[in-house]
């Protein structure tokens, strides 16, 4: 049988957004309890600009084309006894290879997209969607009637967090912001206080607005020397999750805030969880959020979109920043 091609960005090299370039690939085989996905859509997300930069390679056994999350149609069965279709459009999370035109994912990893979602907004959903779900709500226990804090309320992470945790009853919302729209953006989703972290202090704003009490969750990208402030702006018996380090390590740390506050300091990645974690994510994802993306009261915030041919400008979109949501490959 004739060997089938696709088209597929990968990383000629570790650096910037020079580095990303097309090439062509072998379709994938798909195994016994795989499904094949002609990708419609494929969100951009951190990991994926680490891995380009060489600080975070992939599992292994997982290819080097990156992308951890899309959308498409199933175009054919590992088995006839999976639980779907020839053409259902669904979502996915992998551990690699979304940047295609085509991917074979595991049948549990799948699920379908609500009706109401776009090809474009499915691309954005499972990654942060999940991530949040797994971090914050399983992982770290967050409970309605709690106040939180949320770091780099702009980015996908943020902007998931804020609408999920504004509609399972958070009590306080605050977000650190980097400009006066994406203030005004992170209000209308939910947030009761957008901080502007370049002429603000997060700390005084959430200590204002707490009257002295602090948060009792503390959601961080940032890392470097958000972990002393976050200590500060904690309250007592809070849990502050760290899920990325966009900064860098935390050097001189006082740990003395973290003792006398009975502070929880927690860390957790998505990526490195094992294909059945995943699918037990899905499955409350889709009790838990999937009516509230059918009736739209929440939904993925898409910033711009790109053709995978143009993978590279948007890839220097993302390392620009202002972006406010999702960066998507359309294929």
């Amino acid at each position: 049988m004739a060997k089938e091609y696709m088209k597929a960005a990968v990383y000629k090299g570790t650096g910037g957004p020079e580095v990303v370039g097309l090439v062509e690939r072998e379709i994938p085989a798909v195994g016994e309890q795989e499904v094949l996905i002609k990708v419609r859509s494929a969100g951009i997300n951190r990991p994926d600009v680490m891995q380009r930069e060489g600080l975070y390679d992939p599992p292994p056994g997982i290819t080097d084309i990156p992308g951890l999350e899309v959308a498409g149609e199933i175009v054919q069965l590992g088995s006839p006894d999976l639980p779907f279709n020839l053409n259902d459009r669904v979502g996915a999370i992998i551990s690699g290879g979304g940047y295609a035109e085509y991917v074979n994912v595991p049948a549990a990893n799948v699920a379908l997209l609500p009706s109401t979602l776009s090809f474009e907004e499915g691309g954005g959903l499972m990654e942060t969607f999940l991530t949040i779900w797994s971090h914050l709500f399983r992982f770290a226990g967050f409970k309605k009637g709690s106040s939180i804090l949320i770091h780099g309320g702009a980015s996908g992470i943020g902007t998931t967090a804020t609408m999920l945790t504004k509609a399972f009853g958070a009590s306080q919302i605050f977000t650190t912001v980097s400009n006066e729209a994406d203030r005004q953006s992170s209000l209308g989703l939910g947030a009761e206080v957008a901080i502007n972290y370049k002429t603000q202090d997060f700390v005084k704003e959430v200590k204002e607005h707490t009257n002295g009490k602090g948060v009792d969750y503390i959601l961080d990208i940032i890392g470097g020397d958000y972990v002393q402030r976050n200590y500060e702006a904690a309250a007592l018996y809070a849990t502050i999750l760290q899920v990325g380090v966009m900064q860098g390590n935390a050097k001189d740390v006082n740990l003395f805030p973290m003792l006398a506050k009975r502070l929880t300091h927690r860390g957790i990645t998505l990526r490195s969880q094992t294909v059945e974690e995943k699918a037990a994510l899905i499955r409350d994802l889709k009790q838990q959020v999937w009516p509230l993306l059918k009736n739209r009261t929440i939904k993925p915030q898409i910033h711009q979109t790109f053709p995978l041919m143009d993978v590279r400008k948007a890839h220097e979109a993302f390392d620009k920043g202002g972006h406010f949501g999702k960066l998507v490959l359309v294929m």
